[in-house]
């Protein structure tokens, strides 16, 4: 739902967060592929969109193309539009999990050209943890006050390595997802923190045996490009990113009742045209399922020992112009988050683009797929988000509208330790200190 001109008019009114000045054109023309900004035909049609956009019409996806080449004013207007659906549906309520990181294995069967988490057998840190590592980590985190445990590994290694089969077998296991299970539910019952898993795609089975052990899943969908799992393209080595597998993990999520979380990774050699797809196909699986709890942004940093090391990272201003047509293709409602360790020093931009959700922060763990990019300070951001007159709130991995509002989607077998967890609006309790909406 877009707010009308005059729902506008009182939010322009009330305080707003403003951008830091920028240039009236991108200084760094790094998604130059892209560029076709000097036209005048260009600039009157991207004029169109927003006049389309403020007047409280859906936008197309050609619309949306349009828009991912706002520069200026039109920039401006775009960020102001996309911040008053966001205020409109959401309030001056931002929310983020506390969590801690364990990544499994990085063992991976895929070999993503900007990936540095993966590892071959006989590499540093190849191999699976143990459970006595898992409970360690997990410990740690509920001693410090966190909800969410998140699993992050590596897809179908024992497809891929003998190493890997062997590990799982002695640890009395045929397959990775049966020992994601195992580790999910025993860091839940001996140390209360709700599992969040990103295990790659996954089939309907592969889904029930985490279904009950787990308080939401995640696959990022990245792209609906064909064209990257070309020769010498970012995906050509990764058989899980073809993006019909990936797809079909999100719809089976979406007819078990799981609450999802997915989103899209911009700058790796996708067209405008192919990132808006990428959201178009999300949105219509949401559409049908109602289960996306959550839309990530993502936006590619290179990493110094992968295939794409010099491949050239997107601009703050793609990354924003990409954020803001997330949040007017996706409406009020739908919870929207851009990775903050990934974009130090723009926060206020990224929440004037329409984010309402900072993702899970860690005060013990780093963030192992991007280990040079510290977590903020919890504390640091609540304080600069309160500046900016908005409040901060605690929520679990699995976010407030799926546990009072949507019936289906809480775990039976975690029913009990997800309601004490939260109060009667589905935050964390005792959080939200700070600014009041």
């Amino acid at each position: 739902m877009m707010p009308s001109q005059g729902v506008l008019r009182p939010m322009h009114a009330s305080p707003t967060v403003r951008p830091t000045p920028f240039p009236e054109k991108d200084q760094d023309l790094r998604d130059r592929p892209y560029r076709q900004l000097s036209s005048e035909g260009a600039r009157s049609a991207i004029q169109a969109c927003l006049d389309e956009a403020y007047g409280g019409r859906p936008l197309t996806g050609e619309q949306a193309v349009s828009l991912l080449r706002a520069e200026g004013d039109h920039l401006r207007r775009l960020l102001e539009l996309a911040s008053a659906v966001r205020d409109h549906g959401k309030g001056r309520t931002l929310t983020f999990s506390k969590k801690v990181f364990i990544p499994l294995t990085r063992l991976c069967r895929d070999r993503c050209g900007y990936c540095a988490f993966r590892r071959d057998p006989g590499e540093l840190g190849d191999g699976f943890m143990t459970a006595d590592e898992v409970l360690t980590i997990a410990a740690a985190g509920a001693a410090l006050g966190c909800t969410e445990a998140l699993f992050s590994l590596g897809e179908r290694p024992e497809l891929a390595f003998t190493e890997a089969r062997r590990a799982l077998a002695e640890r009395g296991y045929r397959t990775t997802i049966e020992y994601v299970a195992r580790m999910c539910d025993r860091v839940m019952t001996e140390t209360g923190l709700l599992p969040h898993v990103n295990p790659g795609t996954l089939d309907t089975a592969e889904m029930a045996i985490l279904r009950d052990s787990t308080a939401s899943m995640g696959l990022m969908l990245e792209s609906v490009s064909t064209r990257l799992m070309q020769a010498g393209g970012p995906h050509h080595a990764s058989p899980d990113k073809h993006p019909l597998h990936r797809l079909k993990t999100i719809e089976d999520a979406g007819r078990l009742r799981i609450a999802f979380t997915t989103g899209i990774l911009i700058g790796i050699g996708e067209r405008l045209e192919e990132r808006i797809d990428a959201l178009c196909a999300i949105r219509a699986l949401h559409e049908r399922f109602g289960h996306i709890q959550e839309v990530i942004i993502q936006n590619f940093r290179a990493k110094p020992s992968t295939p794409m090391r010099d491949h050239p990272e997107p601009t703050v201003f793609d990354l924003l112009r990409t954020v803001a047509v997330a949040r007017l293709l996706f409406g009020q409602d739908m919870n929207l988050q851009a990775p903050p360790n990934l974009s130090p020093g723009v926060y206020p931009l990224l929440l004037s683009a329409g984010i309402n959700d900072w993702g899970g922060i860690s005060p013990v763990t780093p963030d192992q797929i991007n280990p040079e990019a510290p977590w903020p300070s919890i504390e640091a951001l609540r304080h600069e988000m309160a500046m900016l007159g908005y409040r901060l709130r605690e929520r679990l991995p699995i976010y407030p509208e799926y546990i009072v509002h949507k019936d289906g989607f809480v775990p039976a077998p975690l029913a009990s330790r997800i309601m004490g967890l939260v109060d009667e609006a589905g935050y964390a309790k005792g959080q939200g200190l700070g600014v009041r909406g």
